[in-house]
């Protein structure tokens, strides 16, 4: 405990008067010490058992972080268990915290231990697949369609492992040229989920990949169990590019089968899907030829018939038949429009003849011609009487072939 000098509570402390190192740990000591005993779930990362000291040192590790703690138990306890205790199994422990003060560490003071059963970690994965489904995670309409013809594959698996070469030689036999962006992760263990979730975030960020693969082999329950982590298959539900999940065998369906936009039942069939086969769409472009050549070939056959029907009509067959014709008929109407306008003047003529004649009748000139005269003064007046005239006068005396002058006598 702090000495008399020395503060008693940690913000009573001060530059000037600061807690040593022994009194921090012992307060940290006193203060886990009042925490009761407890079970704690984890999965088992490490295990090592000391006989001499009767003791075993396990790691337990969270199953959806990257957070542990030493667990230290009586050997008896491992001993008790059904079946030997391997790393990466499920457990819960009811153990005690304590502070070593020496060292600075905090660790589980172990009493028993159990295993996690498998009909339990079923029930588990049935509630949260009943909780995400509420969500809408497993919906269709969240589903996107692969890609035709991906630039470049994302394949998530384990380091050499048969579900690679199943995806990338199933690929690579539809379609030679397929690009792979491969991450060699781990796949079961207390890694998993990690390592595959980073995998899965990098390819969905990678502007190439347009289609991303998580693909392992078959396996137990529990060696499937982190294609079932709400952690993973959260990751997996954000993702912008479409997943495909590959996940043991046909029977096998983890969590990650029903978020994920296309489920194959192996990663032979993952292979298969992601990628168009070469010879298909050879044969589909053939057949597509084919079909257009032969929609060329009868569309060019029907316009040849159809020009063969219009230059076999008679005004193409004889096209000057049609300019006769035309010149028949303006001949035609020439002979009539000429025949009209000759009428029309023989007929005007004649009743100009007519005015004529009836013109001279009237005119002072055939009054003339009958052997008259007319008599005018020097200014063009007609002489009308005798008396009109003076002796000497010279007149103009017109008739009908022209005029000449007189005197009066008298």
């Amino acid at each position: 405990m702090p000495g008399p000098d020395l503060p008693e509570r940690a913000n009573q402390t001060t530059a000037e008067q600061p807690w040593p190192v022994r009194v921090l740990s012992m307060k940290i000591a006193d203060y886990v010490d009042k925490m009761s005993g407890l079970w704690v779930e984890g999965q088992v990362v490490q295990l090592n058992r000391r006989p001499g000291a009767g003791l075993a040192f396990l790691t337990l590790r969270d199953p959806d972080v990257d957070m542990s703690l030493t667990v230290t138990l009586p050997s008896q306890a491992l001993d008790r268990m059904p079946a030997p205790l391997s790393s990466g199994a499920r457990v819960v422990v009811q153990a005690r915290p304590t502070f070593w003060t020496k060292r600075g560490t905090l660790q589980l003071e172990g009493r028993q231990l159990r295993a996690v059963g498998v009909g339990e970690l079923l029930a588990r994965l049935e509630h949260l697949k009943t909780v995400m489904r509420s969500e809408g995670l497993f919906d269709a309409s969240r589903k996107r369609p692969l890609p035709f013809l991906p630039r470049r594959v994302g394949l998530v698996c384990g380091r050499a492992s048969q579900a690679e070469h199943d995806v990338v030689q199933n690929a690579l036999r539809r379609w030679p040229a397929t690009q792979f962006e491969i991450r060699q992760v781990a796949v079961q263990g207390a890694n998993a989920v990690a390592e595959v979730s980073a995998a899965v975030r990098e390819l969905d960020a990678h502007r190439e990949v347009d289609v991303i693969v998580v693909a392992r082999g078959g396996g137990s329950v529990e060696d499937l169990l982190p294609f079932s982590n709400e952690a993973l298959v959260r990751c997996v539900a954000d993702c912008l590019t479409p997943v495909v999940s590959a996940i043991g065998h046909h029977e096998d369906t983890p969590l990650l089968d029903h978020v994920a936009d296309w489920r194959a039942s192996t990663p032979t069939d993952a292979g298969k899907r992601v990628v168009p086969d070469l010879a298909e769409q050879q044969e589909v472009v053939a057949v597509a030829r084919r079909r257009i050549e032969r929609a060329l070939l009868q569309y060019v056959e029907r316009e040849r018939r159809g020009l063969s029907a219009i230059r076999s009509r008679p005004v193409l067959a004889q096209p000057v038949t049609l300019v006769d014709q035309r010149r028949t008929e303006l001949g035609a109407l020439l002979d009539r429009v000429t025949r009209r306008i000759e009428a029309g003047i023989h007929r005007d003529q004649a009743r100009l003849d007519g005015l004529a004649g009836r013109l001279r009748a009237l005119s002072p000139l055939g009054t003339l011609e009958r052997g008259y005269a007319v008599v005018q003064h020097r200014d063009g007046s007609v002489v009308l009487e005798r008396d009109d005239v003076e002796p000497e006068e010279l007149l103009r005396v017109r008739v009908a072939t022209g005029d000449f002058g007189v005197r009066v006598l008298g």
